[in-house]
């Protein structure tokens, strides 16, 4: 089934989020690079890779039902982050809104009878709500942490374990 109208809109939105979350992850790294936290920022930069990931799954959708795949501009990411908690709390706010919009992509599948998105959908819903429980566990714990640096230290160093390109 040829993907069109409404809905290759909406997706043609939703392949530019994902890039502009990518762009949101990628300052974040920078933002821990700078406060000499490496391995927070290396974890920053897989979930960087990982949107990237998100917005090709989007964009091989619509190719392979014959419709073009267009980016939209790109904001810069103007976040104020003076604490690891700041940064956490943006990337949690950013998978939010990229949630909403992909149940928003749902439902108006499932208005329009496109039976072909939703699994690709299902499994976005799946992998958000999987991502917002991930920073959301991570928020808890720098919360326990506060500004105790030997806390911070190990969190990076966790944080800092993920392997790059771990993307599905």
């Amino acid at each position: 089934m040829k993907l069109t109208g409404e809905l290759e809109t909406a997706i043609n939105s939703q392949v530019t989020m994902e890039i502009e979350a990518a762009v949101v992850y990628r300052q974040l790294a920078v933002e821990m690079d700078v406060q000499d936290l490496p391995g927070i920022s290396r974890w920053f930069l897989a979930q960087s890779d990982e949107e990237l990931v998100h917005a090709q799954k989007f964009i091989s959708h619509m190719t392979d039902r014959d419709a073009h795949p267009r980016i939209g501009a790109i904001p810069a990411a103007n976040l104020q982050i003076t604490t690891v908690l700041d940064a956490f709390k943006a990337a949690l706010s950013n998978e939010q809104k990229v949630s909403e919009s992909i149940r928003g992509l749902y439902r108006l599948a499932q208005q329009q009878g496109d039976i072909d998105s939703l699994p690709l959908l299902t499994w976005f819903v799946s992998e958000q709500l999987e991502e917002e429980a991930s920073v959301a566990e991570i928020i808890g714990r720098v919360g326990l942490i506060g500004t105790d640096g030997n806390g911070l230290l190990r969190l990076d160093a966790e944080l800092g374990a993920r392997e790059p390109g771990a993307a599905e």
